[in-house]
């Protein structure tokens, strides 16, 4: 019978490479285990106790995964911040999430000491992979305890941040039972069977997107606990994606579209110039895909591709290629354990191919919205929650998406909020009024559009004008969240109540760019 539970693994093969870093270093799943374990005994000897909480911000390194697996097996809670955060952003999560450790990477020390200098944060319970002032090292944190599994060990739970329309993130938070962390990471690994990840044979995971995301971290996590390596990528660039997948005979990896997109517009000898028969399973999500785009990727690649529909909150559907090129467009059918519905506005449950609210239940255990006791009510239909995706079920029980959260931008597969952009932008002295919302995208699915309506007797040039307010933004929001094009209208669509009529102006730069295109 196969090994599953990163412990386990460790304790079966030691000698087996279960991470690979950005630098080519490894990491064997013996000497991974130790390290863990010296750092839940670090933990522990700091006082932390089950159902504290510990953050980080840092990129896709080894010493992320060490942290993560630490706090899995002490009962901790574990928060991985978007690295891409403003200082007051991060401060917001550590605060909120109630932190009582913090790491982070050298790289993001501007941010980060806006942060804990925001919060008066402890700096002696702060660790530094590298230097940043006033932090301790990070081998503080492990230098000096024992190899051996740490005492009182229970499963802890990762605590990610979702943000909401309303502009503050949510964190989602799960109980802490009682539960063994090696049957936890045996549950883990069993998730990959659903992606016909084989745990019965070695196997190597490439990690394109960043592991504070739900799913990049969830998948490649999810190998590890079937004794698959990781291969670890810091900045995904599409040639050498396919180098690392020849080089490492990757078998497992976690995309978005934009990635198909680029790896699809390599030239034909750079795509010839590349084994990638090794790949088994190509997991993607997170946003919507171009039917031709897929099939191209199939056709190259294989019948390999496996898409998901889900949530950080848990639950979600599947469809591999076999059973999408025989429903082109299907995000497919719900995971083992899973129940999705489509209800109308008064939550009764809708027929087939009529258009609903999509509803699920969550497969991996009740959750609320931290400190959110509204927000948790409002998404919930019985034991059935949304994240307000609005699809259909087929006569045979496939789901189709046919639209997204009313406002919600999707770039590159990530979430992008219009209201908090525009609650930052409106803050600026020139502006009177903001619409901010999705405009299409070849490359990134959607990019962010702003539209402004200046104060009476503002004057200036407008491309000094869309600057300054550009910068104004940079400096309170991430940058990814900031608007690629900005323009200015005397007046902005609003309904008598004052509600923003988005769809005006969605629908005229929708127009606007598919004739540019």
């Amino acid at each position: 019978m196969s090994v599953l539970g990163f412990w386990a693994v460790a304790r079966e093969y030691p000698e087996r490479i279960a991470l690979v870093a950005e630098d080519g270093r490894q990491q064997t799943y013996g000497e991974l285990c130790a390290k863990v374990n010296q750092i839940a005994r670090g933990l522990q000897a700091l006082g932390l106790e089950h159902g504290d909480g510990v953050a980080m911000v840092m990129s896709n390194i080894p010493e992320y995964q060490e942290i993560f697996l630490a706090t899995q097996q002490v009962g901790l809670y574990v928060t991985p911040i978007n690295y891409h955060l403003t200082g007051p952003e991060i401060a917001y999560i550590i605060d909120n999430c109630e932190a009582k450790v913090f790491f982070a990477e050298e790289r993001f020390a501007e941010p980060v000491n806006k942060a804990i200098a925001e919060l008066n944060f402890d700096k002696s319970k702060c660790y530094a992979i590298g230097q940043i002032e006033g932090f301790r090292d990070y081998s503080d944190i492990h230098t000096g305890h024992a190899t051996e599994l740490p005492e009182n060990r229970i499963a802890g739970q990762l605590m990610l941040y979702t943000s909401g329309t309303t502009g503050r993130p949510k964190g989602v938070r799960r109980p802490i039972e009682k539960k063994d962390p090696d049957q936890a990471a045996l549950l883990a690994g069993m998730m990959g069977a659903l992606f016909q990840i084989d745990s019965a044979q070695e196997g190597m995971h490439l990690v394109t997107g960043p592991l504070y995301h739900a799913a990049p971290g969830g998948m490649s996590n999810g190998s590890l606990n079937m004794g698959h390596g990781m291969v670890l990528m810091n900045k995904w660039e599409p040639e050498r994606t396919l180098e690392l997948i020849e080089k490492y005979k990757i078998t497992e990896t976690h995309m978005v579209p934009t990635m198909f997109n680029r790896l699809l517009h390599l030239p034909d000898d750079v795509k010839n110039k590349y084994d990638v028969s090794s790949m088994k399973s190509v997991i993607h999500g997170a946003a919507p895909i171009a039917v031709d785009m897929k099939k191209a990727m199939i056709d190259w690649w294989g019948p390999v591709l496996f898409e998901y529909y889900g949530a950080t909150e848990g639950g979600g559907s599947l469809a591999t290629s076999e059973n999408w090129l025989k429903k082109p467009g299907t995000v497919g059918t719900p995971w083992p354990g899973c129940t999705i519905k489509v209800l109308d506005d008064d939550h009764n449950e809708l027929p087939a191919n009529e258009v609903g609210t999509v509803y699920m239940s969550s497969m991996i255990g009740s959750f609320e919205y931290f400190k959110d006791k509204k927000k948790t009510d409002d998404n919930r239909a019985g034991d059935l929650f949304t994240v307000g995706d609005i699809g259909y079920l087929d006569e045979e029980g496939w789901l189709f998406l046919c639209d997204r959260k009313s406002d919600m931008i999707i770039s590159g597969g990530v979430n992008i909020y219009p209201a908090e952009v525009e609650k930052t932008i409106i803050l600026h002295p020139k502006v009177k009024d903001v619409a901010v919302f999705g405009v299409p995208d070849d490359d990134w699915g959607e990019s962010v559009q702003a539209v402004v309506q200046l104060k009476p007797n503002i004057g200036g040039n407008e491309n000094e004008l869309r600057e300054e307010i550009l910068a104004f933004a940079s400096e309170r929001l991430a940058k990814f969240k900031l608007p690629r094009y900005l323009d200015f209208r005397d007046e902005l669509p609003r309904l008598d109540t004052g509600k923003l009529y988005k769809r005006y102006l969605k629908e005229e730069y929708k127009k606007k760019f598919e004739k540019a295109s």
